[in-house]
């Protein structure tokens, strides 16, 4: 059996971001304490299977204590046999302290993903984020001191009043940091936001404009070394994120926690977004259909700059891409909008901006 993911949901912040659609909540010591006993109880309730990525994701993990993150994890390595991997974990600037750190990295965590989103204080005031780039920097030197070289950054585009000049102070902040890999997300207004209910106040860019400034972000970071695998992720050579690529490689993976999605034995389910029905009982799930079909494998597989490879389609699938596939793709082939030839068929970065209908109209 292959290995699969592990993903883990802390559902604790200090306070809601106006953009944040996330499953969230304030919450005190004692309810942490009481989650990650469920989670712990849920955990153990899957025998005889085996993982090699582990991402604790949220939320706001650092906001819980170090201790309570690192017993997750070694629940979790311990259940699902895992004995050398990537594992993950997010932290917020404000709260990545030396303590936190230091009880988590005793768990084996390799890799930290911090939300950035911005390096321009107007910005950053307007998303909510409540340190400033002096603090970003003291973290990501911290994370270093305890031989933590495997850093991502996450960085926000579309946000109300950006402009190229400011998108580029960030990414070259991103840069000059020495991280190995950066999370370029396009802003979404979605509905139960701060943002959604207030949009008439905010200055939001266009979609011409967005789009220049995604573009601009993909040509920037590929001239300086950063290359894109994903529509909204680049990285330094060999450092991609071996959990996200599960996702998009429809590969399995089993997700704890309130709001967290599994795919697991060809089967899609999840928890709903309410922590007290997981409290009391963590083993409710929603059967979400089968999954793995080549549907949606092509969907997801689409997301990667790699696209689909003819050859990877003949192996996991025992034929290759249909011809009425590949004569759906050409037609975008004129407007560089897709690149088809022997290898398959995968979008370009300019594509990736308008790629649910691509890959609607492909597949």
């Amino acid at each position: 059996m292959n290995k699969i993911g592990i993903y883990i949901h802390i559902p604790f912040c200090k306070s809601k971001c106006p953009y944040c659609d996330f499953y969230s909540l304030n919450s005190d010591c004692n309810l942490q304490k009481i989650y990650v006993e469920q989670v712990k109880k849920e955990i153990k309730s899957y025998q005889n299977v085996s993982a090699d990525t582990i991402y604790i994701g949220g939320g706001t993990p650092s906001t819980v204590d170090g201790k309570e993150i690192a017993d997750v994890i070694n629940t979790a390595k311990k259940q699902f046999s895992f004995n050398d991997g990537e594992i993950t974990v997010e932290v917020n600037p404000s709260s990545c302290t030396k303590d936190f750190l230091e009880n988590i990295i005793c768990s084996g965590v390799n890799r930290i993903s911090i939300g950035v989103q911005s390096i321009n204080d107007n910005e950053r005031k307007t998303l909510g984020r409540k340190s400033d780039a002096n603090e970003i920097l003291n973290a990501i030197r911290l994370i270093r001191s305890y031989s933590i070289d495997n850093i991502s950054l996450d960085v926000m585009l579309g946000i109300p009043n950006q402009t190229k000049d400011s998108l580029k102070n960030t990414l070259d902040f991103c840069i000059e940091s020495g991280v190995k890999h950066i999370s370029a997300y396009i802003l979404k207004i979605e509905e139960n936001t701060f943002f959604f209910r207030n949009q008439q106040k905010y200055n939001f860019p266009d979609e011409d404009a967005t789009a220049q400034l995604y573009e601009f972000c993909c040509q920037y970071l590929n001239e300086n070394g950063f290359l894109q695998y994903e529509i909204s992720n680049f990285s330094l050579p060999g450092f991609e994120s071996k959990h996200n690529l599960k996702y998009w490689n429809c590969e399995e993976y089993l997700g704890f926690g309130p709001s967290a999605h599994s795919f697991f034995n060809k089967k899609r389910f999840y928890h709903i977004n309410d922590i007290n029905s997981y409290l009391e009982n963590p083993n409710v799930t929603v059967d979400d259909g089968d999954g793995g079909d080549f549907e949606e494998y092509s969907m997801l597989r689409l997301r990667l700059s790699k696209g689909l490879v003819e050859e990877e389609v003949l192996r996991d699938f025992n034929f290759k891409i249909p011809e009425e596939m590949k004569k759906r793709a050409e037609k975008f082939v004129e407007n560089n909008l897709v690149v088809t030839d022997e290898k398959g068929i995968r979008l370009t970065s300019k594509g990736f901006l308008v790629s649910n209908y691509i890959i609607s109209n492909i597949i």
